[in-house]
């Protein structure tokens, strides 16, 4: 192996990630190429390297693309340890099953909370250490055998880190959300239609590996370049060096310890917040020096389903030493819905540029959700302030199947009886901020990043790509492109065969339009999502486009959504598990197949426990505030939107429809990172380079719905570990910064999934806490209940 290879730490402005080692580099862009021994990396573990040192002697913070590829990820691997075993198989069967369930049942809560991969990590490690000594095996002291092939294949040994990694990418895909369960619980819900099993079953492996294959036909500039990064990775990759590598070395179990103290205490606290007190999920001075102002719950608010916006809502644990704050806030606080399965972002690992552009774009939330309520714009104090509902104009909820005929498509007639719907002025809001986010995510791409996009490209069709990892992988048979094309071209098949059978009223040229919408936007929606850790939402112009396209039909509307966007989604999180390979060095066909199987088996498993929760739930998913358990915002959010865009554009959304600024505002979008880009250009050392429009955008609708108390210690988390202990501590950061965030995540995910089922419903009964202090009736921060 060359002792010494060189890696291109390119320039990526509006970015966050990859600011350069000195002024003199950043001056020169991205031809600037800086050389790294190997010899200086070490392993991550080790206390210092000279690879983290800066010309001072002291160690420098972690800023540019190489910086987190080599200074946090460990370059080790095992080319001969054993992939395909029988713990590889049983462990990751298993917990994909697990995993889609209890994803599912998290889509029907009230805030939306993901399926952590740090939980089934955790999960993984702990049953496969189990079976490393129960089942017998040569190596097994206890219970040893014959060293044949077909022991090994039951217990090689130790459990080690590539069976691990291939169990959580099968697991972690299951849990991947189906879209298309969306359209099935809408039929249900609002039309009283059921599809048939098979079909729907079709639909959804369909849909579900359609994205698979775009993305494994892109991965050569998708997964492979060094400044494609993943942030989020950077926890899960860390925890699987804790478990697998340096057991021996001090700094290491020193890691490891911290690691399982703050897993086993955020067990322990999430049942407070969640369960015993649930006060502390937000704390409102505002609202408990006021408990009768409807304008206090509604900007102060937010401990509850669509109760408010948060605004300076506090959670407990503001008396800790500041040297241990950051770890004790955490621990402190609802972490439920502060990690990264609480939201799209994590405090502890999502860059400081990217969060600032976040919470900036909150705030011009709070201040436009206020205003539009209070001048009554769109008859806003008509209907809730925060709701995901269509309605009539005097405020009662609006029944779509009143205006469709018998096929669910618009009756005319009909609609001129009835009326045209309305949404709550919060949500048109929202949707202004999607299309400018989405114009803004073109423009910012072009302007910023598109010529290093397109030189990676070019660089990977030469086969020119210098990074460390994708080096090490080259002793593994890589899956072939043909066997992601011949994935695709499948999945377009079933999809094209079940939109016919299954009666979705999408033709079968708009089917194709969905598909090439998928496959325009998946580069551009990786690379923010593998440079930036922001997704820009691209839902809201797929029903946009699919309403231009076919506009008298809800159906359709729903079916165009599910392949343009579900399969920019797929596809997106196909790279990531990719980079995920690459980083912990598990061979390509490994990912491929663990990723295929994982979506086959989630899909099944989503639809069994879809049907099962609208079914028992009903009455609560169809109601505009659920309970603390239960709610179907995200499906009725949904299924208003196909009505609005399927059936109703022409009335609502066209230029002098009664929202006709929505669909303008892509247009306007496309203009706002340009002043930026400008004063960038004549000012290059202020920092406008570091404004991300597209997120300032996006965030516009971030407080439209759920759970709301926790956006503001969020933002103070950020501040304290991306700015100051990156800053000022950067040896602790990159020891335990995203460490504390896998920590954290894992153990609140063991604990919502103890709870869902012991006393939160998911096994079909409810038992509530008794009322005290803590756990007052109505809404939980003793804001008044509007609803």
């Amino acid at each position: 192996m060359a002792s010494d290879i060189v890696h291109t730490l390119p320039e990526y402005p509006g970015r966050g990630l990859s600011d350069s080692y000195d002024e003199k580099v950043s001056e020169k862009g991205s031809s600037e190429k800086i050389p790294v021994d190997i010899a200086d990396i070490g392993d991550v573990y080790e206390d210092v390297r000279a690879i983290d040192l800066g010309a001072d002697g002291k160690e420098r913070p972690i800023e540019t693309a190489a910086d987190w590829s080599l200074r946090l990820i460990s370059l080790e691997d095992d080319p001969t340890q054993p992939v395909w075993t029988f713990r590889l198989w049983f462990l990751s069967l298993g917990l994909s099953c697990f995993g889609a369930v209890l994803s599912q049942i998290f889509a029907f809560r009230p805030q939306v909370v993901y399926v952590s991969q740090l939980f089934l990590q955790t999960a993984a490690y702990i049953l496969g250490r189990i079976m490393e000594e129960i089942l017998p095996g040569p190596e097994n002291t206890r219970l040893r055998t014959p060293d044949t092939a077909f022991w090994r294949w039951i217990n090689p040994g130790r459990f080690n880190i590539k069976e691990h990694v291939g169990i959580l990418i099968m697991a972690a895909a299951a849990t991947h959300g189906a879209l298309a369960i969306n359209i099935f619980a809408a039929d249900d819900l609002f039309y009283g239609f059921t599809p048939n099993p098979a079909i729907a079953i079709f639909t959804l492996l369909g849909s579900q590996l359609l994205g698979y294959g775009l993305g494994g036909m892109m991965r050569s500039f998708l997964v492979y370049p060094t400044h494609i990064v993943f942030p989020n990775l950077i926890p899960t990759i860390q925890f699987f060096d804790v478990l697998h590598r340096g057991q021996d070395n001090v700094l290491q179990k020193k890691r490891i310890k911290f690691f399982w103290t703050l897993f086993i205490g955020i067990f322990i606290w999430e049942w407070f917040p969640e369960y015993i007190a649930p006060l502390l999920t937000g704390v409102s001075v505002f609202c408990l020096a006021r408990r009768d102002s409807a304008w206090v719950t509604r900007i102060f608010g937010g401990a509850a389903g669509n109760e408010g916006l948060g605004l300076f809502s506090l959670c407990f644990g503001w008396s800790s030493a500041l040297i241990f704050w950051c770890s004790v806030q955490a621990s402190m606080t609802d972490w439920n819905y502060v990690g990264s399965g609480g939201s799209a972002y994590g405090a502890l690992f999502q860059p400081l540029s990217t969060q600032l552009s976040l919470y900036t774009g909150v705030l011009i939330c709070i201040i436009s959700f206020s205003a539009v309520y209070a001048r009554n714009v769109w008859n806003a104090q008509n209907f809730p302030f925060l709701s995901q509902l269509l309605f009539l104009e005097n405020g009662t909820v609006f029944d779509q199947t009143l205006i469709l005929n018998d096929d669910y498509t618009l009756n005319e007639e009909k609609l001129a009886e009835v009326g045209l719907p309305w949404f709550t002025a919060t949500q048109i809001v929202t949707k202004i901020g999607y299309s400018l986010s989405f114009g803004a995510t073109v423009t910012h791409m072009a302007l910023w990043n598109g010529r290093q996009v397109w030189d990676t490209i070019k660089l990977s069709r030469k086969g020119e790509i210098n990074d460390a990892h994708y080096e090490k992988m080259k002793v593994y048979d890589e899956v072939s492109f043909w066997w992601y094309a011949g994935l695709f071209i499948a999945s377009v098949a079933i999809g094209l065969a079940t939109n016919y059978t299954g009666h979705s009223g999408l033709p079968w040229w708009a089917f194709f339009v969905s598909v090439g919408f998928a496959a325009i936007f998946l580069p551009i929606i990786s690379t923010l999502y593998a440079v930036l850790c922001y997704v820009p939402n691209t839902q809201d112009i797929a029903r946009m486009l699919g309403a231009a396209l076919v506009n008298n039909s809800p159906q359709a509307n729903m079916y165009f959504t599910l392949y343009a966007y579900n399969s920019t989604e797929q596809g997106r999180s196909m790279t990531r598990d990719l980079k995920m390979g690459q980083y912990t060095k598990l061979p390509p066909r490994v990912t491929f197949t663990m990723q295929c199987i994982g979506a086959i088996v989630g899909a099944m498993l989503n639809y069994v426990i879809m049907k099962t929760v609208v079914a028992a739930q009903r009455d609560i998913l169809l109601s505009v505030q659920g309970t603390n358990v239960w709610s179907g915002a995200t499906i009725q959010s949904f299924n208003s939107d196909a009505v609005a865009w399927g059936a109703l554009s022409k009335h609502l959304y066209s230029p002098s429809g009664r929202y006709g600024i929505v669909p303008l505002s892509i247009l306007i979008g496309l203009i706002v990172p340009i002043p930026f880009w400008l004063l960038h250009k004549k000012w290059p050392k202020a920092h406008f380079d570091s404004v991300i429009t597209p997120m300032i955008c996006s965030e516009i609708g971030y407080l439209s719905g759920g759970i709301n108390s926790s956006i503001f210690n969020v933002f103070l988390l950020c501040c304290f570990s991306q700015f100051y202990l990156r800053k000022y501590h950067p040896r602790w950061f990159r020891k335990y910064n995203f460490l504390m965030s896998a920590a954290l995540d894992g153990g609140t995910e063991v604990m919502v999934f103890c709870y869902s089922f012991a006393v939160g419903g998911a096994g079909g009964r409810v038992i509530n806490f008794p009322n005290w202090a803590l756990n007052p009736t109505g809404n939980p921060d003793y804001c008044k209940r509007l609803t």
